[in-house]
């Protein structure tokens, strides 16, 4: 398994490799309002608009340091029971962004976490001498939070209206 690795809060993290579409330079977002405030608004990618999460926000409860790594990931997935068919893309920022690393089966240091508070972290891996967090971006979002973003993926299961 190839992965990206970057910081959250000075810890080491990581993705999936497989996911990432892309790697930019910080972009400017524009706001949307009454969403948490890890989702920093919609930024536009090669011609569409893409919803981007702070990960030191969501995941360390503050805003990344300003560095010069510094970047935006975006990546592409499917989240589970979630989407049929439909990919979407989701923008990331993360701090320190250092490169692709391999890790193999034998790296792995604990199974995924079960936090119903934080279902994205996934295992952690002893990588190079230093223990890094494997985050499951399709996890990363609430499902009503994702219906609000992606509203044009018919297949996204959004919360139940009441009906009289």
């Amino acid at each position: 398994m190839q992965l990206l690795t970057f910081s959250i809060a000075g810890e080491p993290c990581a993705i999936e490799a497989r996911l990432v579409t892309e790697v930019l330079p910080l972009v400017p977002a524009r706001p949307l309002p009454q969403v948490p405030d890890y989702v920093l608004g919609m930024f536009t990618y090669r011609g569409d608009l893409v919803p981007l999460v702070d990960l030191s926000r969501r995941m360390a409860a503050g805003p990344p340091r300003q560095r010069l790594s510094t970047r935006v990931i975006v990546v592409e997935f499917r989240p589970p029971e979630r989407l049929a068919d439909a990919a979407v893309r989701l923008g990331l920022v993360a701090e320190n962004v250092i490169g692709i690393r391999g890790a193999d089966k034998a790296a792995v240091g604990s199974p995924p976490l079960q936090l119903a508070s934080a279902p994205y972290l996934g295992p952690l891996l002893r990588l190079g001498g230093e223990t890094v967090q494997v985050i499951d971006i399709r996890r990363l979002l609430p499902d009503d939070l994702l219906a609000g973003l992606f509203p044009s993926v018919p297949s996204v299961v959004r919360p139940t209206e009441g009906r009289s």
